[in-house]
């Protein structure tokens, strides 16, 4: 049995984490929290352990703590615990942007969700609803070893599929690829992108388009351009819709616009999403 010591135990994810580890006979899970989180805690009938008294015990410490204080608690706890802990973070930032302790006895594991795909097999209504992948669709992870040895690899790979799952497929890459998939990929540009389409459906809406008609038609055309795009059919633009694209182009993006992947540009970003 693994004693896991779970930070940010009350939040959202760390609530997902001690609902998926905390009754499996494989762990035994130690839940950290502090103020209106330990009440949290104790309202579901946990027990709140300090850092003091959970880390000297801690096989593996998972932090499911925010971006901006993973860096900060992480040189709270890391001192506290036991050569050979294997410690988990949730997300590439913080170890991309070098805020994790430097101590060679321990093993750093960086795992983060994919969410589930919008192009799916699910069959109930619940799973076709689970957008963020809490346990009832399937998701990819995407996992990376910073430091320690393929067991800590081995290990931080079963627990984040136990919270994670059901998993459709793990993928093993380093932390700065992970760094590159996000923030850059699916914050920087993807997420960026979307809400200017967002703002466009309310241009439409305010230059007169019935605002039910406006979303039925975007949200169409969005289904069926994405499988055009990413190769779900086998289908190609009309020469109409690819003259708009190359025309619209120049306008919406700068010529630069790839830039936010270059890795001082990466790097940046991950220091200023995990404070300053």
């Amino acid at each position: 049995m693994k004693t896991i010591a779970l930070f940010g135990a009350a939040g959202s994810m760390g609530t997902r984490a001690s609902n998926a580890l905390r009754n499996d006979p494989a762990y035994r899970v130690l839940h950290i929290e502090s103020g209106p989180g330990e009440r949290k805690l104790k309202d579901r009938g946990i027990e709140a352990f300090t850092k003091e008294d959970a880390c000297p015990q801690a096989d593996v410490v998972i932090l499911t703590v925010p971006d901006e204080v993973i860096g900060l608690v992480a040189h709270q706890v890391v001192p506290l615990v036991r050569p050979g802990t294997l410690v988990i973070c949730l997300d590439a930032a913080a170890p991309h942007a070098g805020r994790l302790p430097d101590r060679k006895d321990v093993a750093y594991f960086v795992t983060h969700p994919a969410h589930p795909p919008v192009f799916n097999d699910e069959q109930a209504t619940d799973a076709r609803r689970d957008f963020f992948g809490s346990g009832l669709a399937k998701q990819a992870i995407v996992s990376a070893l910073m430091q320690g040895a393929e067991a800590d690899y081995k290990l931080g790979e079963e627990i984040s599929r136990k919270f994670f799952g059901p998993i459709l497929r793990s993928h093993r890459m380093t932390v700065e690829q992970m760094a590159i998939l996000e923030p850059a990929l699916s914050e920087s540009v993807a997420a960026t992108c979307l809400s200017v389409i967002r703002d466009a459906l309310d241009v439409a809406v305010a230059r007169g388009v019935p605002a039910e008609a406006a979303r039925d038609f975007l949200m169409g055309h969005l289904n069926v351009e994405l499988a055009i795009l990413f190769n779900e059919i086998d289908w190609k633009f009309s020469a109409g819709c690819q003259q708009a694209i190359d025309e619209a182009r120049p306008v919406l993006f700068k010529d630069d616009w790839k830039r936010v992947f270059d890795p001082a540009e990466l790097l940046t970003s991950c220091r200023r999403i995990t404070g300053g």
